[in-house]
């Protein structure tokens, strides 16, 4: 029987087995990402258990413990002790993160077991040639407004790298203040995250692109390698002096990745006012969607 009490923290001496285990096992949604739970460790107190070649991992945010299905290979018997756990273990809504894959097995598995869609996590995949060129009439509003940042604001790009680590960590406190982080919890936990990410940047393996204006940083991307023809955008930020600026960070993204990644992960909307819209002005090519169960249906299924 598995127990709460056999999970371990993920640390950053993880990381090798993280990134082994995601080679065999390569991952669509950012939030198992190790570097993603290493960035939201404060905030989300991320745990993993390896069993059976499978690892199963759980967070817990304001006291309550939500688990995801068993990443590896497919082991009924596993999954039945996931949800077990979950049930003992977890908040009304027990088990999260349940991608179409794992849907596909758990309703094969328990077809009786409703699964709810999560669409506040569901993450905005796009091609990343669409993203770095905007082609035809649906981006020509973009293109325009990128075309007179570009011929107003004079941007300068450049990778993020240790010698301008300093520079882009005085812009996220700058960043912060023009957002009042410290009076909207969730904003004061992405400081935490990001700030995270920089300090931990070459460590993580994370890369990275910055936008200078007369000198100033005031725009950066942070991204990553999610599967072989996938990247993620973890964090993106910018402010306000120049307009166009989120828009020339985002196109300037998709060209450095587009000749080494079919796709960009964009991440989720996570309910915010206002972020729905503004992704879906990209057009998407599919969302990576995801599911959750609630402890009830779990109970009266096993």
């Amino acid at each position: 029987m598995l127990k709460l009490s056999q999970f371990r923290p993920v640390t950053i001496r993880d990381q090798a087995l993280f990134r082994a285990h995601y080679s065999r096992y390569p991952q669509v949604h950012s939030d198992n990402l190790f570097s993603n739970m290493l960035c939201w460790n404060h905030f989300a107190n991320y745990a993993y258990l390896q069993v059976g070649g499978a690892i199963v991992l759980c967070s817990t945010i304001q006291g309550k413990t939500r688990f995801r299905p068993p990443i590896g290979p497919r082991d009924p018997d596993l999954l039945e002790e996931v949800i077990h756990l979950a049930i003992r273990e977890g908040d009304e809504a027990p088990l999260v993160l349940v991608d179409t894959p794992a849907r596909e097995w758990i309703q094969y598995l328990y077809p009786e077991l409703p699964l709810h869609e999560d669409r506040d996590h569901f993450e905005y995949v796009y091609c990343a040639e669409d993203l770095a060129r905007l082609p035809g009439g649906e981006y020509l509003t973009l293109r325009r407004q990128l075309n007179r940042f570009r011929k107003q604001c004079r941007p300068l790009l450049e990778e993020i790298a240790p010698h301008n680590l300093a520079d882009v960590e005085r812009f996220l406190h700058e960043w912060c203040e023009w957002k009042q982080c410290d009076e909207h919890p969730f904003l004061a936990e992405e400081k935490d995250a990001v700030l995270y990410a920089i300090s931990h940047f070459t460590e993580l393996g994370l890369s990275g692109l910055l936008i200078r204006i007369e000198g100033k940083v005031g725009a950066i991307a942070v991204f990553e390698e999610m599967n072989r023809e996938t990247a993620v955008v973890h964090f993106e930020k910018g402010l306000p002096d120049c307009e166009g600026i989120y828009k020339a960070i985002n196109a300037e993204t998709a060209a450095f990745l587009e000749e080494r990644y079919r796709y960009i992960n964009r991440e989720s909307d996570m309910g915010v006012p206002g972020l729905r819209e503004a992704k879906m002005r990209y057009h998407p090519h599919h969302m990576v969607e995801v599911s959750y169960a609630l402890h009830d249906d779990l109970a009266r299924m096993v």
